[in-house]
């Protein structure tokens, strides 16, 4: 499951909830193309 936190304009922000062996993280998604945020250290 992969519930969708916020939606900006052409972009999806969600998690998913069964990734538990990962650090905190983010998922974009524009159409097909994909990245991931680690939420910490809190960079861009």
């Amino acid at each position: 499951m992969s519930p969708t936190l916020k939606r900006i304009g052409p972009f999806r922000f969600f998690f998913y909830s069964n990734e538990a062996s990962e650090p905190p993280h983010v998922h974009v998604q524009q159409e097909r193309k994909l990245a991931k945020f680690w939420l910490e250290p809190v960079k861009l």
